[in-house]
């Protein structure tokens, strides 16, 4: 099935900023932080398709948890689809963000190339702002992200889901949490801002 999706990302975890795992001034990333990665990614799909269902408009949302230092560890993770979208899309959602439907998902999305749990995927009232002035990501009940400002006196930061060939900025937290099977809270923690581009065509 041929698909694209392309639009605005913001994610945060619980690393401390700049992420580690980022490549920051051209330097390839390493371990997280803490050696364990808490976070929540947020992708508001701005135009896309897959086949003929149309995706713009939609909201997507995924909170994961995963061990650096456990040998084969796993992608748990839980996956948040638009309430707004039908079941065609919704579908196809699915397919794109579990990776599924391979294409650019084998590139960028660790939990589709590496072992990972996928928890649930849940039909939900998601949040999304990604402006600089007010940033946010919100599924009622479940997940709260609440960005404080950006990380100053950044240098070239990029990342490796919305794709390192994307510029972006690291920001700073004021709340990350979530209510659901990978349940966590911090503040003050790391987070980064972008855009992304995924498609079919996109291959390893």
């Amino acid at each position: 099935m041929p698909w694209r999706v392309a639009g605005t990302y913001l994610e945060a975890c619980n690393c401390d900023p700049i992420c580690p795992c980022r490549s920051i001034a051209g330097v390839s990333g390493g371990r997280s932080t803490h050696g364990i990665c808490m976070g929540v990614l947020s992708w508001r799909i701005a135009e896309g398709a897959a086949d003929d269902v149309d995706l713009a408009g939609l909201d997507v949302v995924l909170a994961l948890r995963y061990s650096d230092d456990e040998p084969g560890s796993p992608w748990d993770h839980v996956l948040y689809l638009d309430e707004g979208a039908d079941r065609r899309q919704r579908d196809a959602l699915e397919a794109i963000f579990t990776g599924r439907l391979e294409g650019s998902a084998l590139i960028h999305f660790p939990w589709a190339r590496k072992p990972s749990r996928l928890l649930a995927v849940r039909s939900a009232a998601i949040d999304l702002e990604h402006r600089r002035e007010r940033a946010l990501i919100f599924v009622r009940d479940r997940v709260s992200v609440r960005i404080r400002g950006r990380f100053e006196g950044q240098p070239a930061v990029t990342c490796g889901i919305p794709g390192h060939h994307q510029a972006g900025e690291e920001v700073v937290t004021d709340e990350l949490r979530v209510d659901d099977g990978v349940a966590f809270s911090f503040e003050g923690v790391c987070g980064y801002r972008t855009v992304f581009d995924y498609s079919s065509e996109e291959v390893a």
